[in-house]
């Protein structure tokens, strides 16, 4: 019998009900999300979703367009009527609930969420999601998951289709994890689940369910290619032709820029894409731009942003300050390379937000000179920053000094 009281009133009273679903069907569907199926005059879902509530639908059933429609105009035209929207699991696990809440409020739609499939994947493997990483690599470079790559990590990954195992397989052997541990975990909830294991150096599973989880027990080689998990990476995990932010300077202009949660960088004068690409690798909520007027170098940064886990890095072909027109309003800003060039830092500090902060350094005088300028006008601080690498002179070892670098680091008003 149905509920009673202010709540269910209130629940009721939603035009807009989001359900779950997992491949299980109706078997799986709560009293009340079957009571909200059966009473919606139209229900949106998948063909496959559609099929699996037919017995209990009565109203008009309308499968996604293709392409899908993010802006969920066909939903929206009917506020006020009794719409159902299917989804795969927890709507709000990479699902269409995320779409539908930037339209609706949560005071106009009730929804029922089901286990998302990684959490159906873990608790067949007995893994604690919160000691593990998690991943959907669906719709997505796989290249995401080169920062997760650690021996003894567990990865549960959502995965985009059939082909994504075999691809994830060979990336990892490619990258030193062939002994790694792969299971594929099929159509989990149905009644076609299955479960198969292989090592990613001889992964032979065949007719793979395009309904799959991926979990990863990581086991490495010798010489595989860890990502660390702070900033500064060595040198040699960019290519470059020696236009690069030296390791230990790096570290130094990272902390200085002070990433924050969903804030954008512009790199200017890119060179290898260092700067932009740690700067994304601090959170995934962060973005960068790196503007390269070398076209190889462009060419270099956009392979070092996949070989490092950032493919999402925007590359922009041209010489500052023209490339700089027209990029969305930074957050944050580093000028490495062609900082002298007239007009540069002006437009930089010209279309930095206020608040934002802008790091630019020096190893020729002509620029030190311009910083020097900036930081007596505006303010900020300077810093100089001289290292020192152990060098063999005959027999024997001594200090060998790179080149010093002056660093003004400024926020604006």
């Amino acid at each position: 019998m149905p509920a009673k009281g202010p709540l269910a009133a209130k629940r009721a009273s939603k035009w807009l009900t989001i359900v779950g679903i997992g491949e299980d069907g109706v078997a799986g569907l709560g009293d009340e999300a079957k009571r909200r199926i059966a009473g919606a005059e139209i229900i949106f879902g998948g063909k496959r979703h559609l099929a699996l509530v037919a017995s209990l639908a009565k109203g008009e059933a309308r499968p996604w367009p293709t392409p899908f429609d993010t802006g969920m105009r066909d939903v929206l035209a009917l506020r006020g009527k009794a719409v159902c929207v299917l989804a795969s699991g927890d709507p709000f696990f990479h699902g269409v609930g995320v779409t539908l809440a930037r339209k609706v409020g949560p005071d106009e739609m009730l929804v029922l969420p089901a286990p998302s499939s990684l959490s159906l994947a873990a608790s067949r493997l007995g893994w604690a999601l919160q000691d593990i990483e998690t991943i959907s690599l669906h719709g997505h470079s796989i290249d995401l998951i080169r920062p997760l790559l650690h021996p003894g990590a567990r990865i549960l990954v959502l995965t985009s289709d059939a082909d994504a195992p075999v691809a994830i397989a060979a990336l990892l052997d490619e990258l030193g994890f062939g002994p790694s541990r792969l299971t594929v975990l099929e159509a989990l909830g149905g009644s076609n689940e299955k479960r198969r294991t292989a090592s990613a150096d001889a992964f032979d599973l065949k007719n793979i369910n395009p309904l799959n989880v991926l979990a990863l027990e990581i086991e490495s080689t010798p010489d595989a290619r860890i990502l660390p998990l702070t900033v500064g990476f060595a040198d040699h995990l960019f290519e470059h032709d020696g236009q690069i932010t030296k390791r230990e300077i790096r570290a130094v202009t990272l902390s200085a820029l002070a990433p924050r949660r969903g804030e954008l960088l512009w790199d200017i004068g890119a060179g290898s894409g260092s700067i932009g690409i740690e700067w994304m690798l601090a959170h995934p909520s962060l973005r960068a731009i790196a503007i390269e007027a070398n076209g190889e170098r462009a060419a270099r940064i956009r392979r070092n942003a996949a070989h490092c886990g950032a493919p999402g890095l925007v590359v922009v072909e041209g010489a500052a300050p023209k490339a700089l027109a027209k990029l969305e309003t930074p957050d944050a800003i580093f000028i490495g390379g062609g900082g002298s060039d007239a007009g540069v830092l002006e437009k930089a500090i010209k279309a930095l937000r206020p608040g934002g902060r802008l790091v630019a350094n020096a190893v020729t005088l002509e620029m030190e000179a311009l910083l020097l300028d900036q930081n007596n006008r505006r303010g900020g601080d300077l810093t100089r920053i001289a290292l020192s690498r152990a060098a063999p002179v005959g027999s024997m070892q001594a200090w060998r000094p790179a080149m010093p670098v002056t660093q003004w680091s400024w926020i604006k008003p």
